[in-house]
């Protein structure tokens, strides 16, 4: 029998008891390039622009609009009405068959998510998560909950039914219960750069995940936590902390620190460039371990060396082999013996799908070339959460969509006070989404692996403070695997000005790739071809002449020149119409837009 009693709780009894709800609101969330973990689970988007990457595949909104599939309305129209779609008479049945609890009280009178709560119990106790103690005089406990998922699989099928056990870390003050909390995680970029060097080199992208993560992750600091919903404990006990639950702050730096430690003992080490990049170089070849919270990558051409990777992970801590790569993190990965297809058609359907697009409406681009979007623009919108919501997730679907970068960016701005007008832009870029749901990236294995760049900007763009927009990209051969749309953070006097600040983001993003790169085993010994369209800013950056007009941006002088002195980088001029980069920085119209789509290399389907 097992020690854990987990109570139906009737339907219609009352439930009281406000430790056992669920509160997802108070998950602190990281930053876009190195968030803090908190749930290893697929991507998730927050209502905050910093959106965390991790969570449920795609964040759940409260309520979704049903009139999003009415044609798109003017720009100063008022938003529409949201309301949430009545349910069918088999409600009840779906609702406990796909329906994620809100509550344990919830949960506990379903049989699928009771056996979902035990066996997270069990895995706990296993682990020796806690002991059961007197409270301490002068300490005070922090709650718990739990966390429900259904688990999904790229085709929409249901995998497993997930109960989290989550201490209520956001009562945890500093220096009393916990000290630092950083931990990395890949960059995305990294991730798509290793995926384009494995299909040159025709490797095998292997997929692991670990089962419970946090829970091995020892706890230094003495934290306390009231017993959960549903185990069985003495009455005025208390958990005392010997692992760190999910929830804790300092849970993912203490996973980090635990994994980091063991996969060093293996002869791995930490790339520089790169800290949740680990690689083993031997006489038999190379491999790379990529690490996101809890899933990883493993690649490289040592295929026994690979295969005694996970022996010895699987001693270390409970592996789950999930073979070759085809999801991750909510990237759809489908292969060939020519290459690897990125897309997110499975998120971006869900989008839609929880959006309530269901017609078949679609825009030829994300967003119209005559937009100028204001702080001022259109009437206020009585609730923001929905906008917040989808700007979020649309933020996450950038990761294999360079073509909606521009358009995300723009309406990303409003997020604290957005209005009408912001609301009708996010629609369109929805219902551009929806014409283009299969677009993604191709790497292929006939591609070379040379670094090239495109930088660019638009000056004085934005209508409200003049600043102007920052854009790159980066190819490797023909392999898109970085870019970048952003308002610059000074005003610029002339065109000039603007795009040196530029090129002076993008030669700091070329050094990065260089060095990780050389980490990846692919060296570049001759300098980086970086194309602008603006003659000035080149002649500027191959002269070491200052004056009037450029001793206001000294220091991104010396720094691009002291590169191309170098041999780092060589700028090369090139005209407005081979500017791959020009999407990242304006709207454009239909023709043009396309035209630069199909340089990004962006494809609709995996290639015969």
């Amino acid at each position: 029998m097992s020690k854990f009693h987990l109570p139906v709780v009737p339907t219609s009894s009352f439930f009281t008891d406000p430790s056992a709800d669920i509160f997802l609101d108070d998950v602190d969330t990281g930053s876009s390039e190195l968030p803090t973990m908190v749930y290893p689970e697929a991507p998730v988007l927050s209502a905050d622009p910093t959106p965390a990457p991790f969570g449920s595949s795609l964040a759940e909104p409260s309520h979704f609009s049903s009139t999003l599939n009415e044609p798109l309305s003017s720009p100063n129209s008022p938003p529409a009405e949201l309301h949430t779609p009545p349910l069918s008479d088999d409600s009840s049945l779906r609702r406990s068959t796909r329906h994620e609890p809100h509550s344990y009280r919830e949960a506990s009178s379903n049989p699928l998510w009771q056996q979902a709560m035990e066996e997270e119990l069990q895995a706990l106790d296993n682990t020796n998560t806690w002991n059961i103690v007197d409270l301490p005089p002068g300490k005070t406990p922090i709650g718990s909950k739990w966390v429900y998922k259904i688990k999904t699989r790229s085709d929409g099928s249901i995998e497993r039914y997930k109960a989290r056990l989550v201490a209520k870390g956001f009562a945890q003050e500093y220096g009393i219960d916990y000290e630092e909390t950083f931990a990395p995680v890949a960059r995305l970029t990294s991730v798509r750069s290793l995926i384009a060097i494995a299909a040159v080199r025709k490797w095998r992208l292997n997929q692991m995940d670990v089962k419970n993560a946090f829970l091995n992750g020892d706890l230094t600091e003495e934290v306390y936590m009231r017993p959960p919903p549903g185990y069985n404990h003495p009455p005025n006990k208390v958990c005392k902390l010997n692992r760190a639950l999910y929830g804790l702050k300092q849970a993912p730096r203490a996973w980090f620190a635990k994994f980091s430690t063991t996969i060093q003992n293996f002869g791995f080490f930490s790339s520089q460039y790169d800290s949740a990049l680990f690689i083993r170089k031997s006489a038999s070849g190379i491999i790379f371990l990529l690490l996101y919270v809890d899933d990883m990558i493993i690649t490289g051409d040592d295929t026994i060396g690979i295969s005694d990777l996970k022996a010895f992970l699987n001693k270390q801590f409970q592996m789950k082999d999930l073979g070759t790569v085809s999801y991750f993190l909510g990237l759809e990965i489908s292969s060939t013996s020519d290459g690897y297809y990125l897309t997110q058609a499975k998120y971006a359907s869900d989008l839609l799908t929880r959006a309530g697009i269901t017609d078949s409406k679609t825009a030829s681009t994300p967003l119209e070339p005559t937009t100028r979007l204001t702080p001022l623009d259109g009437t206020p919108l009585p609730d923001a959460t929905l906008y917040r919501q989808l700007v979020g997730c649309l933020v996450y679907l950038t990761v294999t969509r360079p073509d909606i970068a521009y358009a995300v960016h723009i309406v990303s701005q409003f997020m604290s006070a957005p209005r009408s007008t912001h609301f009708q832009a996010v629609l369109r870029i929805l219902r551009y989404v929806k014409g283009t749901l299969f677009h993604g990236l191709y790497y292929s294995a006939h591609s070379s692996l040379q670094l090239y760049a495109y930088s660019d900007a638009d000056w004085a763009g934005d209508p409200t403070d003049r600043r102007s927009t920052t854009g790159y990209c980066f190819f490797l051969g023909d392999s898109l695997i970085s870019w970048r749309s952003k308002k610059q953070s000074l005003v610029s006097r002339s065109s000039t000005e603007a795009e040196y600040r530029a090129i002076a983001d993008t030669t700091q993003e070329l050094i990065w790739l260089r060095w990780l790169l050389t980490d990846m085993g692919v060296i570049h010994s001759t300098a980086t071809i970086l194309c602008c369209d603006n003659q000035s800013a080149v002649q500027i950056a191959r002269n070491d002449v200052f004056h009037d007009r450029t001793k206001h941006i000294e220091i991104d002088c010396h720094f691009i020149r002291q590169h191309v002195v170098k041999g780092s980088v060589h700028l090369l001029s090139v005209s407005s119409t081979d500017q791959t980069a020009d999407i990242f920085t304006k709207a454009h119209p239909p023709g043009r837009f396309h035209d630069l789509v199909s340089k990004l290399k962006l494809v609709s389907a995996l290639p015969p």
